[in-house]
This record gives structure tokens, sequence and C-alpha cells, in this order.
């Protein structure tokens, strides 16, 4: 696709040049160099290769923030997205994090021959390969490799799916075929990986007899229901997040009290790409003795938890990661509970950093309902 394509695609000409992308923009906030007006504006005046080999093409967050705010229509994440791929082509890339440990961890799920043994759920499951209803897990265990160190443990994350979904009378399938669901690659301008990924998971599901697929990371979850299909890639599946599963089988969870003050924060991918705002807020609701107190920033207005791409992480993104952090501890809850992987990795990794106001402890939402259903309190 052409320059010229992208910005008829992502209605970039229809920019009006007034800044509110770049007001509510969270790396603007704390990065003096980036702008997505200027972004537009450049792509708009200026010669294909001088947009394509900016360092600013990979400070995007990709959050959705401007596409919400913007008068104009204008689809900027769509537009960075093209950017990127058309960056890649011709050998440009962002600078990847972690030493490229999460890379490398794509790459090897790249392999025929790769597996993912059932053992990484842990005990207390029931599960089978066969089934209409599918879990995917998609890179989940293997965070645990990269972030044990600053206390994330994907695998309860995962455990905790697959026993709340037992709860609601749900036995899922899950197949050792598995892979990444793309995401990454996608908001980095590789396609053939992306196509390559969704090419396992969806044979890998077909044999399961799914006819629905229920997704613990929003990522995932955003990539089937809309990505896959945006790259002409049928999905013969239906897609739903598990947080919505929950919220219709509350009467089944039988949940115990759990007392304490917890707030919430909204993924990005859940809540600006795929609505999903009031199914979390009701499962909290329902665990007796647990208050929820929101922050001043929710839903579609929550914040950005500061990364997405595993690409270009600078102290910029540790300021946003930390402001948000602030306004958790702001709230005087005793812990942030996340819905999104990465989501509760960086805002750990903020945690550790002298600028916040205090500690917290960071929880992902199946963990504590999990726990809920066991009756494990929490120490006051």
């Amino acid at each position: 696709m052409s320059l010229k394509a992208v910005i008829a695609k992502t209605k970039a000409y229809y920019c009006l040049e007034c800044g509110i992308c770049t007001g509510t923009c969270p790396v603007s906030r704390y990065s003096p160099t980036y702008s997505p007006r200027v972004m537009v504006e450049n792509a708009l005046l200026f010669e294909e290769g001088e947009t394509l080999c900016a360092e600013e093409l990979w400070t995007c967050l990709t959050c959705g923030t401007c596409n919400l705010r913007c008068p104009s229509t204008v689809d900027y994440t769509a537009f960075m997205a093209a950017l990127r791929e058309k960056a890649r082509a011709i050998g440009e890339q962002g600078t990847c994090t972690h030493a490229d440990t999460m890379a490398a961890l794509g790459a090897l799920q790249m392999r025929e021959d790769f597996r993912k043994p059932r053992e990484w759920l842990g005990k207390g499951v029931r599960i089978k390969p066969k089934g209409s209803t599918y879990y995917f897990s998609g890179c989940l265990p293997y965070l645990n490799v990269v972030f044990r160190e600053i206390g994330y443990e994907g695998g309860e994350s995962g455990n905790a799916a697959v026993r709340l979904l037992n709860a609601a009378g749900i036995v899922p399938a899950v197949s050792e075929k598995e892979v990444c669901c793309g995401h990454d690659p996608y908001w980095t301008g590789d396609r053939d990986s992306v196509r390559y990924f969704a090419r396992r998971n969806l044979a890998a599901i077909r044999k399961t007899g799914a006819k629905r697929v229920v997704f613990s990371c929003p990522e995932g979850y955003h990539m089937f229901k809309h990505i896959y299909p945006e790259l002409g890639i049928k999905v013969p599946f239906e897609c739903v997040h598990i947080l919505t599963v929950l919220a219709d089988n509350l009467n089944k969870l039988k949940l115990k009290p759990f007392p304490g003050e917890v707030t919430y924060h909204d993924p990005c991918r859940l809540v600006k790409f795929d609505d999903v705002f009031e199914a979390p807020r009701e499962l909290l609701a329902a665990v007796p003795d647990l208050a929820l107190v929101e922050m001043g920033r929710i839903g579609k207005d929550a914040m950005c938890c500061g990364s997405s791409n595993w690409v270009s992480c600078t102290r910029v993104n540790k300021q946003i990661q930390v402001e948000r952090l602030n306004e958790a501890v702001d709230t005087g809850a005793a812990t942030l509970i996340t819905s999104c992987p990465k989501c509760n990795i960086h805002l750990r990794c903020a945690a550790r950093d002298e600028d916040n106001k205090g500690k917290m402890e960071i929880k992902d939402i199946l963990t504590l309902l999990a726990e809920s259903l066991g009756g494990k309190k929490r120490a006051t």
C-alpha cells in the first residue's frame, strides 16, 4: 500500500491540525519531540522516506485515545500500524526492550514443532482435548520467564481463568499447538508473522471442535475478533472475553468474602477498542466485602499503562506508568486490579520506581476472583 493510500484509508487528510490528539496523547505529555499531529503533517507534506525513517514512528503506544477524541475521525492507530509495516519493509524497526527476549519467544513459537505442554495450567483445573468452548492463553505462560523477578506469574492467571470457567460450569478445550496471537508483530509492522500465527492458531482450535473461543488477554481477544478479519483471515468461531462470560454466569460462581478496597485499571485494548467496561465492575461488585474505589480516569478516559509492544521503552514510558500508578495510590485503595498481562507487568515495573507515591499490591482480576472462590482472604 502506498503512503498516499495509507493516508486515504485512515482519513489522515481530514486532519484539521487542531492539536487535540497531541493534547490528549500520554506520550506527548512527557516528550517534547512527539506529536501525533506532527506525524500526520509530516506524512502529508514531506517525502515518504523522512516519515518512515523517523524514530518517533515507534514511540506511539497505539492506546487509541487520539482516535476517540479526533473531531475529524482520523484513525491514527491504523495510520501508525500501516506506516510501521512500510518502514519494516525498508529495514526500519523500533528498539526491542528486555534484550530482545520477547522477540526470541515469538521466534521460538514460529517453529513448526513448537508445543505448549498443558502442565503450565497447574493443578485444580478441568480441561479436555475437545469441546464446544476453547480457552486461548497465548503467550501468558512465557511471560514468567522474563518478569518473575518483579513478581509476575502468568501461569497463576491462566490457572485462575480455567478455575473460574469450571466454576461457571464450563470445561474448556486447550491445545498444546496454539501459539502467540501475533499482537506485537502486528503493531510493529510484521504482517507475515501475524498470518503465520493466525494459521497455526485457527488450525489448532478447529481440531478441538470448538464453536466459541474465550480469551483472558485483551490483546489476543482483539487480534482474533478484529485484526485477523481485517487481514482477510476468516475466524469461524465466536470470540468472547472471559470477563463477559463470567459476568453472564455470576449466579454460578458463589463468590465468598474478600475484605478490602481495590481500584481497577481499564486496559486500552479491552475498553477503548472493545468496549468491555461493565463486566469487570459487575464481577468485583459481586465479591462480598470488597469495595471498588474508582480512579479519576476510567473507561475510555483511562490512562494507558505506558507501553504496548516491547519496543522503544524509554524514561517517557516510565513516567506514564508512574503517573497511572500514582493515580491508583491516590484512591486510598490497598490493591490495584488489572485484567491485562502487560498492564500488570508495566504497573509492577512502575511500583519499583522512586517517583511513585506509595506501594500497592497489584493483582490480576482473575486471580482475585479465583481466590474468592476458595474463600482465601487477604491480610488486613
